[in-house]
């Protein structure tokens, strides 16, 4: 594939987080990209604002026949009509994840995996490349809120790279640095069970390059199989991994704590942002940020700056009355971080959480699991299971998680009914959460909740 001499590109699906920061980086580089997806929401606005044409039809007479290149997201149908008629009449078609390793091939890649906390890590690891005048290339998985964007170059040779684990697409990266968080089950409907999920986790560890680094969550299951020429565990406050965080003291919005890797310490590291997890992302943010070279000093005034990521524990109304928090959350394990996290900040302020279960697979295979974690709140709204990709599967709803829960305070509701039961009732502590469309309720929520 030669990405260096093509003059137009589109996309099918350019809406998705890691297809439009690929969008955005041939865009920056003078090429005509153009593209579909499903609905207008603010990031398709964005592009368009940067001059790139969007539209919401799956119709053949509008896309650009004249493009070199077709990149399509495998959450696309395979009867989506645009899509077939760039197979059947010999486009280069390709997925997301070919581009992505064409364009880093020749990177110093730095690759942030798990089926949980990468977005984090990896913008904040290219958050204090970015500051500190390191310079990096970043493609994200969700938006920055210090520069509104989920990508980024750098005239630096070394990106930062989310690697995303769903098809397989972060088994085509090499990267130079590896950080993997997690490997709870998920994408059952790719992987078909969990230790297939874990030996991709264990094969993503062995693309790493020669020489290169694995940083990896202390404790992790089967780690004795992960792959790496030099090997670095992280953990919260384990003393027993490499590096850790200690003396961990709540402030008003965040946290103060040390980060301790043998004789190295980072004294007085302020974290201003939510939930004991993001302090763990955060070790192993500044792991990487230290195996660079990156001057101490230059760090901490880098976390202390991170305002975080979109839907990533974002804080969107914060008073002595209310708090609302919306995050991206959608697997079990997330939740019950992000809950705890929320918990943990404001112990006297009673739960409530909106949650909105994304695809009917993940809902079938891991309800019991979402049952617990959502018994963490006081009150539990659920929403109808946003399908993304999926057909219904036959028994599966949202009660298949509030069946197995054993709070007397859940209720299923529409996005409208939510809207009123808010309008009638208070909440201290309001938590959105879920990867579907739940976000289209921040505004609409915020404007009555701003009323009180």
């Amino acid at each position: 594939m030669d990405i260096k001499n093509l003059h137009k590109v589109y996309f099918i699906g350019i809406g998705g987080i890691g297809m439009s920061a690929l969008a955005r980086y041939f865009n920056e580089r003078q090429v005509v990209v153009s593209g579909y997806d499903r609905v207008s929401t603010e990031l398709t606005c964005e592009m368009e604002s940067e001059g790139i044409r969007i539209h919401y039809e799956d119709d053949i007479s509008l896309m650009d026949k004249t493009a070199e290149l077709v990149i399509y997201t495998p959450a696309i149908p395979e009867d989506h009509a645009e899509l077939n008629f760039c197979r059947k009449n010999h486009y280069e078609v390709v997925k997301r994840s070919d581009v992505l390793q064409a364009i880093t091939r020749n990177l110093y890649a730095i690759t942030v995996a798990g089926s949980h906390g990468k977005t984090t890590i990896s913008t904040l690891i290219a958050h204090i490349l970015r500051s500190s005048g390191f310079g990096c290339n970043a493609f994200l998985g969700g938006t920055s809120l210090n520069y509104n964007t989920n990508y980024w170059s750098s005239e630096n040779n070394v990106a930062v790279i989310e690697a995303d684990e769903y098809d397989r697409s972060f088994l085509k990266l090499s990267p130079d640095i590896a950080i993997l968080t997690a490997m709870d089950p998920d994408h059952l409907d790719i992987y078909g069970t969990a230790e297939a999920m874990e030996e991709a986790f264990i094969q993503y560890t062995a693309n790493i390059r020669e020489g290169g680094l694995l940083v990896y969550k202390y404790g992790l299951k089967r780690s004795n199989e992960l792959k790496a020429s030099r090997i670095i565990q992280y953990s919260l406050e384990n003393p027993k991994s490499e590096i850790y965080a200690e003396d961990i003291c709540k402030s008003e919005d965040g946290y103060r704590f040390k980060i301790i890797e043998g004789e190295w310490i980072l004294d007085e590291t302020d974290l201003h942002g939510g939930g004991l997890h993001n302090v763990e992302n955060t070790v192993a943010a500044v792991c990487v940020a230290h195996q660079l070279g990156i001057a101490p000093a230059a760090i901490k005034k880098a976390v202390a700056g991170f305002r975080g990521v979109k839907r990533r524990f974002e804080v969107i109304i914060r008073t002595p009355e209310i708090v609302f928090i919306d995050d991206y959350a959608h697997h079990p394990e997330e939740l019950k971080a992000m809950i705890n996290g929320a918990k943990s900040l404001y112990p006297q302020k009673p739960c409530t959480v909106i949650f909105q279960p994304h695809l009917y697979s993940r809902t079938r295979d891991l309800a019991g699991q979402f049952a617990d974690s959502l018994d963490l709140a006081d009150k539990v709204i659920l929403l109808p299971i946003y399908p993304a990709r999926e057909l219904p599967i036959a028994g599966v709803s949202s009660a298949s998680i509030s069946r197995l829960m054993k709070k007397n305070e859940v209720s299923l509701m529409d996005k409208m009914q939510v809207i009123d039961w808010l309008k009638l009732h208070t909440v201290k502590l309001l938590i959105t959460c879920g990867a579907g469309d739940i976000d289209q309720l921040i505004s609409p929520i915020k404007q009555i909740l701003e009323k009180k």
